[in-house]
């Protein structure tokens, strides 16, 4: 609870602010030592970037989005957050693509170690939806749920600053309702907006929100703006480019591992990655070594790596998945089907990244929607 003046603010609340007072948002959280990370055009797409103005907001546009194809268009409007999501995902401020481990020096007749030791940045993220909360949870339990702690992780998330900004626009390639993602944001914020047409509706998620909001001018919002909120995300919801029958899934992928369906994506498939680099989830990496051309100096790297690539399972003298068929169908089954056993939930959270940046346009739901249409166990008892 935070009491200023006449008002008391405690999470579970919601506030309306003026449109304009998000400058005071940005400016309150850069007196506390945040640098503002938000959606931003660049290269001709929105991606996450720092900002520090309204103006660096993608203010009056949206995305086009289907498979393999993204474009920019103007809105008939000003809407502040009147888009999907583009390329860019929070991973990589948590779970940066190349990360420096360390360094070893010669000392002598041998080497000396020195980790690295830079403070983690302090981040405060805005515009995360409600997918990416999810996708950050699901970060979370991998690298922070088991017994070993991943500590740039956990050093880089604790100081995370979270701004949600819940979806009143579906992407052409979203299906975050079919996965119980979206576009409603769950609890993990610290602050949730939702744009209306002259008003922001500000939910508070914690005490942290709560003494933030405090310093912006906002009244309380009333039963019609709550009435207005869950009637735009219900639409949102309505509207979703795609859907995806979750129904036992993982055992529809478990039971179909020789359907003949993963061959037919291996012939378009060209093994590239980038489902995996534009995925909210995916986490993979790989270590390096890399040392100077006088052997004096080395580093070890941390990079992203994928699952595509056939050095990834390089053991005993060959790549273990050697095939297309063999890659992909450990790509989408660890991510719908056996997460669930390792993390005890799906690693997909709908936000249609992979269909969208797919350069062959390959469709996770379409590939499932095949299966299910033909699965093993259904033709055995038409028989």
């Amino acid at each position: 609870m935070v009491s200023l003046g006449s008002r008391t603010l405690t999470p579970g609340q919601a506030w309306r602010m003026e449109k304009t007072r998000l400058q005071e948002l940005l400016d309150a959280l850069r007196r506390q030592g945040y640098t503002v990370i938000g959606p931003r055009i660049r290269d001709g797409a929105i991606i996450y970037d720092e900002i520090q103005r309204l103006t660096d907001l993608p203010i009056g546009w949206t995305d086009e989005q289907e498979k393999g194809y993204y474009r920019l268009k103007r809105r008939e409007d000003e809407t502040f957050f009147g888009f999907a999501v583009g390329p860019h995902s929070w991973k990589q401020f948590l779970h940066p693509p190349i990360f420096s481990l360390g360094q070893a020096r010669r000392n002598g007749q041998g080497f000396e170690w020195t980790p690295s030791t830079d403070p983690p940045p302090r981040y405060a993220f805005l515009g995360v939806r409600a997918c990416e909360l999810h996708a950050i949870a699901i970060l979370d339990r991998v690298f922070m749920g088991g017994p070993y702690v991943d500590p740039v992780y956990r050093a880089r998330r604790e100081a995370i600053f979270l701004i949600a900004v819940q979806c009143t626009v579906a992407g052409g390639t979203c299906f975050c309702a079919s996965m119980g993602t979206g576009p409603k944001a769950p609890p993990g914020a610290d602050l949730v907006l939702t744009e209306l047409p002259d008003v922001f509706i500000v939910e508070i998620g914690t005490e942290r929100g709560a003494a933030l909001l405090a310093e912006i001018p906002c009244t309380p919002a009333t039963e019609a703006d709550r009435s207005v909120v869950e009637a735009r995300l219900e639409e949102t919801a309505r509207s979703m480019g795609r859907q995806l029958d979750a129904t036992d899934l993982p055992a529809l992928l478990y039971r179909n591992l020789e359907h003949p369906r993963w061959e037919e994506v291996a012939q378009r498939c060209l093994t590239c990655g980038n489902c995996t680099m534009v995925c909210p989830t995916c986490f993979c990496f790989t270590v390096e070594d890399v040392s100077d051309l006088a052997g004096a100096q080395a580093e070890r790297v941390r990079r992203w790596d994928s699952c595509f690539t056939t050095a990834f399972t390089y053991t005993a003298g060959r790549p273990i998945r050697q095939s297309a068929k063999a890659r992909y169908r450990q790509w989408l089954t660890h991510k719908l089907a056996s997460w669930w056993d390792q993390f005890g939930t799906s690693g997909c959270v709908g936000c249609g990244r992979c269909i969208t940046w797919c350069p062959v346009g390959i469709d996770l739901t379409e590939e499932v929607h095949a299966i299910r249409q033909t699965d093993s166990a259904l033709t055995s008892e038409r028989r």
